[in-house]
């Protein structure tokens, strides 16, 4: 290759090894020269044609240390549950990363993608399910085709005059597009954001890691079982690096999980752990397709402690401890939240109890003494007559 014009720029391997998968140096490949060693780290000179620069830029040391995998705000939030709930992923396969605007889906140079998310927008009300539409890297002979997950169906070459009949066949009414042929997708499908004019982070981190994936999907021989595109913005620019995984799960159904802060080294991990085995990996993880992932992970913590389930007895009590002071009449409410209502309404009941219960041992005495002292005097009544009867009978003898 001729060099024309040459000028030295100082970078990381690390930025080297980015710079060196981008997209657009596979057409324009990097000589690098040489190394040289710097006290605190090794870096890599290379040179670049004049004519090169202007279609590219390099990752300097600085955006990697500001915008890489090393960036201060790497791990300082929690990931699960940043993602909001959905039903279907519609990717259309369209240019490269490189000639992105910041928004591919409202370009009005680049028209198909604006038309198809325009057409998503105008019909969601019509769907069923809640769909999203995300750019993917495409290429000659890919540009318009449309990837739809978790449905594993394919659509070749739409064309911006079919987009509206795209959208009402296939994801409105659910049925086959009449315009087009489906085709089924195999295997298991890795979108990584790498939008760069949308947000340096995925610029810097998402080629990095389709790096790192290509290689080790290589090295397993895997390349006719796991694909690997770059995508547009997903949401979460800070988690960067950012991704999706649409594989299927133990039973064979289709999912799709959302990952963030992946660096290269957590690559083997997701291959050998995630889409190899089905094990989530829970410090990457943001959420998934279909239910939001947080509400089902609280769902299913909360009757095994059974910490919330004695919560809700509580709160059960005490709506029937209101609804009594309520019913009592008067309530007093103390400061710093105390209420006496309870104790009042208590010690009322209480001493309502003992009165009552007081009175009817009175009561119940009272008749006791009652139908002794009858029996009594009855018993002397008859008695005393049994008396008079036999004095009167010997009266009557003696006469």
């Amino acid at each position: 290759m001729r060099i024309g014009d040459p000028f030295r720029i100082l970078i990381t391997p690390a930025a080297a090894a980015a710079a060196r998968y981008h997209p657009l140096h596979q057409a324009k490949p990097l000589l690098i020269l040489s190394h040289a060693l710097h006290p605190t780290r090794t870096r890599t000179r290379i040179l670049i044609t004049r004519t090169d620069t202007n279609n590219m830029s390099t990752i300097s040391a600085e955006d990697d240390a500001k915008y890489g995998f090393t960036r201060e705000e790497m791990y300082k939030e929690k990931l699960a549950g940043t993602v909001n709930p959905y039903g279907r992923h519609v990717f259309l396969c369209f240019k490269g990363p490189e000639m992105w605007v910041a928004r591919v889906e409202a370009s009005d140079t680049d028209t198909l993608p604006k038309l198809l998310a325009s057409a998503l927008k105008t019909r969601k009300d019509d769907m069923t399910v809640k769909s999203l539409m995300t750019v993917c890297g495409g290429g000659e002979g890919t540009d318009g085709d449309v990837l739809i997950f978790p449905e594993m169906i394919k659509y070749k070459g739409l064309k911006e005059s079919d987009v509206d009949s795209f959208v009402d066949d296939v994801l409105v009414n659910g049925k086959p597009w009449a315009s087009g042929v489906q085709e089924g997708l195999t295997g298991s499908y890795v979108f990584v954001c790498s939008h760069g004019s949308r947000d340096k982070r995925c610029g810097v981190c998402g080629p990095a890691l389709i790096e790192k994936f290509n290689a080790e999907i290589d090295s397993r021989g895997l390349k006719d079982q796991i694909f690997v595109k770059p995508c547009s913005h997903i949401g979460g620019h800070k988690y960067a690096g950012n991704l999706i995984v649409y594989s299927p799960d133990s039973e064979g159904k289709i999912m799709g999980h959302w990952y963030g802060y992946v660096t290269p080294d957590d690559v083997p991990a997701i291959l050998d752990q995630h889409i190899a085995k089905g094990e989530i990996i829970e410090r990457l993880w943001r959420g998934q397709l279909g239910q939001s992932a947080e509400v089902e992970k609280v769902d299913e913590k909360k009757l095994p402690n059974g910490k919330e389930e004695s919560k809700s007895k509580k709160l059960e009590d005490g709506n029937t401890q209101v609804t009594k002071e309520n019913v009592t009449g008067g309530c007093c409410q103390g400061a710093s939240g105390f209420s006496c209502c309870k104790d009042r309404s208590s010690d009322a009941t209480g001493e309502n109890k003992q009165i009552e219960t007081k009175g009817q041992g009175r009561l119940s005495s009272w008749l006791g003494s009652f139908e002794q002292r009858d029996v009594l005097t009855a018993a002397a009544v008859v008695g005393a007559v049994a008396t008079i009867a036999v004095a009167y009978s010997i009266y009557r003898r003696s006469g």
